[in-house]
C-alpha cells in the first residue's frame, strides 16, 4: 500500500468517527474528571478511540498504538510503525462549547513522521498528509507557509504557561504581534500549517503534537522542545513549539 492508499484509507475512518461524534453530541454526554475538573474525559474520548484502534488492530495489526486514553500498546521503542491518536482534542471545549475540538491522529515509522490527520468535526475543516504526500486541507494541496518571523504574526500558547511566564512565554507573546489561545492543540496547529499563526507554543502529551508535526514538517515548519531539545513521542508532557523557521530562530534568540 502507498502512503496516498493509507492517507485516504485513515481519512475515511476518522471521517465515520466525527459522524458518529455529531449523532453523540445529540444525546447526553457522560463527563468523568481525570486528575481535575479542568482535564475530562468523556464517553465519546474512549468510543472514538475504540473505534479507531478497532480499525488499526483489524487492518495492520503488526503496528503499535499509543492512545490518549489507554486503548494503545505500552511502547518501549520507536522501532516500526506507530500510530498516535487523540481521538478529541479539546474535551473541555467539547464538553462545554460542542466545537472548537478535533480528531487527530500522527504515524510514524522507526521515529519519523509519516502522515498526519487533523480534524474539526464541526467547522468541517481537515488537514491531512505528509512528506510523500503532500500536505492537503479539504483536497486542496497546502504550500509551504510563508517564512515569517515573530514579530510579523500571531502565536498560539497555552494559557496557564503564558498567565505563568514559564519559560518566557509572556516575553515571546509580547514580541508579536499578538497571543491566541484556543484550548485546543489541534485548532492552533491548523493555524499554524494555514499560515494564520507564526509559532504555538504550549506544554503538550504526544498525542498532542504528532499529528501537527507530520503536517507542518513538509510545509518547511520546525518543531521540538521549548529548550530546544528534540520531541519525544513516547515521553510524557513537553513544553513544545512549532513555529516558522525565522520564528523559531526568533523565540530561541530572546
Amino acid at each position: 500500500m502507498t502512503q496516498e492508499q493509507l492517507m485516504f484509507e485513515v481519512k475515511s475512518w476518522i471521517e465515520e468517527a466525527a459522524s458518529e461524534i455529531k449523532e453523540k453530541l445529540k444525546g447526553t454526554i457522560q463527563v468523568e474528571e481525570k486528575s481535575n475538573r479542568h482535564d475530562l474525559v468523556t464517553n465519546v474520548d474512549k468510543e472514538t478511540e475504540a473505534f479507531l484502534v478497532n480499525k488499526i488492530r483489524n487492518n495492520y495489526p503488526n503496528d503499535k498504538i499509543l492512545g490518549e486514553e489507554g486503548l494503545g500498546d505500552e511502547l518501549d521503542s520507536t522501532k516500526g510503525r506507530i500510530w498516535i491518536i487523540d481521538p478529541i482534542d479539546g474535551t473541555l471545549n467539547f464538553v462545554k462549547q460542542q466545537e472548537n475540538f478535533c480528531i487527530m491522529i500522527g504515524i510514524f515509522e522507526d521515529g519519523k513522521p509519516t502522515l498526519g490527520f487533523i480534524y474539526d468535526v464541526i467547522k468541517d475543516e481537515f488537514a491531512y498528509g505528509g512528506n510523500e504526500t503532500g500536505v492537503f486541507l479539504n483536497g486542496e494541496k497546502l504550500k509551504t507557509v510563508e517564512n515569517l518571523g515573530l514579530r510579523e504574526g500571531l502565536i498560539g500558547t497555552n494559557s496557564v504557561m503564558f498567565a505563568k511566564d514559564i519559560l518566557n512565554t509572556q516575553k515571546i507573546g509580547f514580541e508579536a504581534v499578538g497571543v491566541r489561545t484556543f484550548g485546543c492543540a489541534g485548532l492552533d496547529f491548523l493555524a499554524v500549517i494555514r499560515g494564520k499563526q507564526v509559532a504555538y507554543v504550549s506544554n503538550l502529551s504526544p498525542w498532542d503534537f504528532a499529528a501537527g508535526i507530520a503536517l507542518g514538517e513538509p510545509l518547511g515548519l520546525v518543531s521540538s522542545k521549548l529548550n530546544g531539545e528534540a520531541y519525544d513521542i513516547l515521553g510524557e508532557r513537553q513544553y513544545f513549539v512549532v513555529a516558522t523557521k525565522k520564528t523559531y530562530e526568533d523565540i530561541f534568540n530572546l
